[in-house]
């Protein structure tokens, strides 16, 4: 599967009907994943330019959605980003029909984040872009009752436009027929009913699936087969006429070079490869409007940093289930921790703070945090309003930022000089590391809500 060209994305882009849905669920691991990646896979093979979009920070489900719609997908978070960024951002990656794939439970958001559509929700993110909802149902153990569930999305809050339901993991003929009548009688349209499948099943780790990267030949595999099932299952027709309901979005489109302005030519290493595949898309072409050369480098391979490299981007992933391929790549170990002792700008995030530390799990690495990581069996997650500790490569103290925090492997100490200050049911916190031209971090933080921090660190490589 090819991406279009740069040229042709635009041209495509600028033909855009903005139609749209939104994919949901009553709770995690309904199919949410299976029937996005699916739609996207049998809407494009049908000859329909399709996008993809995940509401949250999720850097994994978009691995897949590229697979199948053969272009980046992008995440649209409001905590992230803030609401006002949501719909330019969408017009930004969007195409003929864009396709939506939403986060936990369909009202499920930022705890305490106020008395309306909770921060981040898929709700929220579908009443930013005035989308249509399709609700996504394990059907296992329900029959009647579903009728109830499906008035309940429904009514609770209307502004929400529910306009059908895909049944999912469907038992038998006669099961289908009795959910059908259940639907009905709730006034929501049914628009395709999958059969229970275990060969849909893809691996998963303690952060979820196994990254499309990483899976390989088997993650193309495995989007083929939710194409081929949903292609069987789901009522296309239906899906596209629901996206092409949705009114015109109208306002202006996310344009980086509008975002940043240009600091210099610099090359800008960017670790890639299976062990660092959580990055934004947009964090890259912000890096470029800024005037930055981009340099992959794969530190399982490569054991050299690009020529001329004046700044290095480790972005997260998971270090943690390579780390003895990564320790054992000294020559590339050895390159970055003289590069960083340098004084040169490295911006690293989880996977990447990991891979700077000493060590991890027992296996030597950078050495250039003086910290030592270890997996734990506690799992470290929630959206985090931060303070910059320190004047950095990216940040000026004092800067506020929303960020994410995702991961069970704990650094200890978890900080020397400090990145970051925030507060939390703990207490106050000091997270991370400032060293010379060093940020490293757990905290996430999505470039397009912070895009002076990406003007800043070009400028510091340049």
């Amino acid at each position: 599967m090819t991406e279009p060209s740069p040229a042709e994305g635009a041209a495509s882009r600028s033909k855009a009907s903005h139609a749209r849905v939104v994919i949901a669920a009553p709770a995690s691991g309904q199919g949410k994943t299976t029937v996005a990646t699916g739609l996207l896979g049998a809407l494009r093979r049908r000859g329909t330019d399709v996008a993809p979009f995940k509401v949250g920070p999720d850097y994994i489900d978009p691995g897949y959605h590229r697979i199948a719609a053969g272009r980046p997908g992008r995440n649209l978070d409001p905590v992230l980003v803030g609401e006002e960024r949501i719909a330019p951002l969408f017009r930004h990656g969007a195409a003929e029909l864009s396709v939506v794939e939403g986060v936990m439970g369909l009202f499920d958001g930022r705890i305490g984040s106020g008395d309306g559509l909770a921060a981040g929700s898929t709700a929220h993110v579908a009443q930013l872009l005035d989308a249509p909802v399709v609700l996504v149902v394990d059907a296992r153990g329900q029959s009647h009752s579903l009728a109830a569930l499906l008035h309940g999305f429904r009514g609770y809050r209307p502004e929400v436009r529910v306009a059908g339901v895909i049944l999912n993991r469907v038992g038998s003929p006669r099961h289908e027929e009795v959910l059908r009548d259940a639907a009905d009688a709730a006034g929501l349209p049914v628009l395709g009913a999958i059969p229970r499948a275990d060969d849909l099943a893809v691996p998963s780790r303690h952060l979820g699936l196994v990254t499309a990267v990483e899976h390989g030949t088997d993650a193309v595999r495995a989007v083929e087969a939710m194409t081929e099932i949903v292609a069987r299952s789901v009522d296309l027709d239906a899906i596209a006429q629901i996206a092409r309901s949705a009114p015109e979005l109208p306002g202006p489109t996310w344009n980086p070079r509008e975002e940043v302005a240009p600091q210099g030519s610099p090359v800008v290493a960017v670790a890639g490869g299976r062990a660092f595949t959580f990055a934004y898309a947009e964090h890259v072409e912000l890096l470029e409007a800024a005037g930055a050369r981009i340099a992959v480098v794969d530190p399982l391979n490569d054991e050299r940093l690009p020529e001329g490299a004046a700044g290095l981007v480790l972005p997260g992933g998971f270090p943690e289930q390579h780390a003895a391929e990564l320790s054992a790549n000294t020559a590339l170990r050895r390159e970055v921790a003289a590069f960083a002792a340098g004084g040169a700008p490295v911006h690293a995030e989880c996977g990447g703070l990991l891979y700077l530390s000493r060590e991890l799990d027992g296996h030597p690495l950078c050495g250039v945090l003086d910290a030592r990581a270890r997996m734990s069996s506690r799992l470290t997650l929630g959206y985090r309003d931060a303070v910059a500790a320190a004047d950095s490569a990216l940040f000026a103290e004092g800067s506020r930022v929303s960020g994410h925090e995702f991961h069970r492997t704990v650094l200890e100490p978890a900080a020397g000089a400090p990145a970051w200050f925030w507060r939390s049911g703990e207490g106050p916190q000091r997270e991370g590391f400032v060293d010379r031209g060093v940020h490293a971090s757990y905290l996430h933080t999505h470039p397009a809500g912070q895009p002076g921090s990406v003007e800043r660190f070009v400028a510091r490589c340049a």
